[in-house]
């Protein structure tokens, strides 16, 4: 007998999206999964030598860094991300 897997729905945000400088598709199961893929994308973006994307990577390092007075950011992306169709 074959086992069932069930799997969450996913969803695409783009960087831009997220605040960021181009339309590469992030895609997660949860708000935190896209999130977490954007700030791996800034700082490699950035480490790469990409000056378009400094200022989301900025943005997003004060996030991290002050958390309860980004609240608003993270609960729209949030809202965004459960409004936006299944993949």
């Amino acid at each position: 007998m074959a086992a069932t897997v069930h799997r969450k729905p996913t969803r695409t945000m783009t960087c831009a999206q997220l605040g960021g400088a181009c339309d590469l598709a992030l895609r997660g199961e949860s708000a935190d999964d896209v999130i977490k893929q954007q700030d791996r994308h800034l700082r490699e973006a950035v480490r790469a030598g990409d000056t378009a994307h400094e200022p989301a990577h900025e943005d997003m390092k004060n996030r991290w860094r002050h958390p309860l007075k980004n609240l608003g950011w993270y609960r729209d992306t949030k809202r965004t991300f459960a409004a936006l169709p299944e993949d």
